[in-house]
């Protein structure tokens, strides 16, 4: 029988290995093309932004003895934050990549083809300026709170921390939208990797997996799922949109790629050549 450790470690590599490939495939294909036409930039900026508090969150509750010990505090049956080293990495790497691709739809820097509509939605904007303008709200009670954000039992530093972490939790819902809805108006998904959506599918499957066996090992306490609402509620939202994207290229859009995107960048440059609007960042 292998070892509770052992099958925890094998469990966060693989979980970690699959979400961290499902990087790659979507800057290479881009490359490959020469061409961002087929996917929206709005995915890639809200995965940077949601990646850093992502990074900003795990950092806390994996090395803040102050964020710790409130959480223990609150969890007195399972101390212990069910986050691990591969979880501080892969925020890291996530956010390099993300950040690549985001400034692939930089035509000055990268040199890519670019499709009829680049830029950054007003709704994805607001869902930015909102999340962040909680955080704020967030620390201002804390500071303001007695003891100063120091008492586990009230408002708490750990509060703020989850706030940052939330922000993961919102951009993960709303980022595959606008690529869902490119999708379907196009009736095609050309241009936006297949690849990296089942890397995805995997990875969220294992890291729900992963927080289940951790749970378990620890006698069947499920506060370790309970204490971290987000890495549990990221894994099933990204279950939820792969098998949409899926879906869409495999089962309804499946004879209907190339020559919408060849139609887009065509589109693309006409609006520029008219004096369309910048689609640079």
């Amino acid at each position: 029988m292998p070892s509770s450790q052992a099958i925890r470690f094998a469990k966060a590599i693989s979980h970690t290995a699959a979400w961290s490939l499902s990087f790659y495939p979507q800057p290479i294909l881009n490359l490959h093309r020469r061409s961002t036409a087929g996917t929206t930039p709005s995915f890639p900026f809200v995965n940077t932004l949601g990646f850093v508090s992502y990074l900003a969150s795990t950092l806390a509750f994996y090395a803040s003895p102050l964020i710790r010990h409130q959480y223990a505090v609150r969890n007195p049956s399972a101390p212990n934050p069910t986050v691990r080293l591969n979880d501080v990495v892969f925020a890291l790497h996530a956010v390099v990549l993300s950040s690549l691709v985001w400034s692939m739809f930089a035509k000055r820097i990268w040199g890519l083809e670019q499709g009829a509509s680049q830029r950054v939605s007003g709704v994805i904007w607001a869902v930015v300026v909102g999340s962040l303008l909680a955080v704020l709200v967030a620390t201002v009670f804390v500071a303001a709170a007695p003891g100063g954000g120091y008492d586990a039992e009230g408002w708490a530093w750990i509060d703020v921390v989850y706030a940052v972490s939330y922000i993961k939790l919102v951009i993960t819902v709303i980022k595959y939208i606008p690529q869902a809805y490119t999708n379907y108006k196009r009736k095609s998904t050309d241009g936006w990797s297949i690849e990296q959506l089942i890397l995805d599918l995997m990875g969220g499957v294992l890291s729900v997996t992963q927080l289940v066996i951790d749970s378990l090992l620890e006698g069947g306490d499920w506060s370790g799922i309970t204490g971290n609402p987000v890495k549990f509620g990221l894994g099933n939202i990204t279950v939820v949109f792969d098998v949409i994207f899926i879906l869409q290229h495999y089962v309804f859009y499946r004879n209907s790629r190339a020559e919408d995107t060849k139609g887009e960048v065509e589109d693309g440059e006409r609006s520029r050549l008219l004096g369309g609007t910048e689609h640079e960042r």
